[in-house]
């Protein structure tokens, strides 16, 4: 499965060099804009799922395209290649949205270092599996199944914001009805090449039940144990404990803000552990009876300045499929 690139620069050469720098393993096919509005008018027709985008260019600079994406709701992984190096313009694209920030002429190790340190291309897996798998659900019906999402997982947010004094990044929610199958290969594309540590708190009520699947990147124990003031030596029970604190802070918060507003109330069973420092496919392999077809709802939180990286997902059982649609269908009416 290719991933779509697209290099936005007035420069030819510039846009040449580097598409030659992008690592020759990465199975990509690439698109070249010139100028801003060209880049804005490829994205709406290619949905890229990664753009590479110079500042300095006539029409439309840089800075109107992060713009414009941010107003359009445009969705691409955005990283500006620039000869611009003042601060002030690094601080600006990433507060428009850019992920990074390279400095021109563009070094090959330097993008392959941005490139596995943003997990750039995983995420764009991620992202394409998103739009290709699963069933289609009416598009009223998965609007509003985002829209809740949207509400309970801003408490959540909230929540962990109070407890971390930290700024949360809250996503726009994936919603897909997925296959057993499909549903593997959605989480094996979460952090696909890191080591992770996953818990799982089972929820029913209403004829609704499920799953609240929580994974952390193993390498963010370090920033959320500072960021909770911990001192001492890090360790196997204590990274446990701090996964344990932020899935009850998001799980309990989420489930509560979408229990109030589907107007029914969700039992909670004990916390299980999937699994500790594994690669999400041995997670996925060890616990593959645990899922079935299901209504998945995906929501990567990320902290502003933190290397720390959460997935949670709701996993609604086929056979509550049915009441759930019922009650949004209730929610719609005039």
């Amino acid at each position: 499965m290719s991933t779509l690139v697209l290099i936005c620069d007035d420069s030819k050469l510039a846009r040449r060099q580097l598409a030659r720098s992008l690592p020759s393993d990465w199975d990509i096919k690439v698109e070249f804009a010139e100028h801003g509005i060209d880049c804005i008018e490829k994205i709406k027709k290619y949905s890229p799922e990664i753009l590479f985008l110079d500042l300095n260019m006539p029409q439309m600079d840089g800075y109107g395209v992060l713009q414009a994406i941010n107003e359009q709701g445009l969705s691409v992984l955005t990283v500006v290649v620039s000869g611009d190096i003042q601060p002030n313009a690094h601080q600006r694209v990433i507060e428009l949205g850019a992920i990074d920030f390279i400095r021109k002429p563009c070094d090959a190790a330097k993008l392959v270092e941005i490139i596995e340190h943003h997990g750039i291309r995983d995420r764009a897996i991620r992202e394409s599996l998103v739009h290709k798998l699963g069933e289609q659900l009416e598009p009223e019906i998965r609007d509003i199944y985002q829209e809740l999402t949207n509400v309970a997982m801003g408490q959540a947010g909230d929540l962990l914001a109070r407890l971390l004094n930290v700024f949360v990044e809250l996503p726009i929610p994936n919603v897909n009805v997925l296959e057993v199958s499909e549903l593997h290969m959605a989480l094996q594309a979460i952090d696909a090449n890191a080591s992770t540590s996953g818990v799982c708190q089972g929820f029913i009520g209403g004829g609704v039940s499920g799953e609240a699947l929580l994974l952390l990147n193993d390498s963010s124990f370090k920033e959320v144990a500072s960021l909770m003031n911990y001192q001492g030596e890090l360790n196997d029970k204590v990274e446990l404990e701090l996964l344990m604190d932020i899935s009850n802070i998001l799980i309990g918060a989420i489930l509560t803000g979408l229990s109030k507003q589907l107007d029914m109330s969700f039992s909670q069973g004990h916390p299980v552990v999937l699994g500790q420092h594994c690669d999400v496919s041995d997670l996925v392999k060890a616990n593959k009876s645990r899922w079935q077809r299901t209504l998945a709802i995906e929501i990567s939180y990320g902290i502003e300045n933190h290397n720390i990286n959460c997935d949670l997902m709701l996993l609604f059982t086929e056979d509550s499929l049915k009441t759930l649609k019922y009650k949004v269908a209730y929610l719609l009416e005039d």
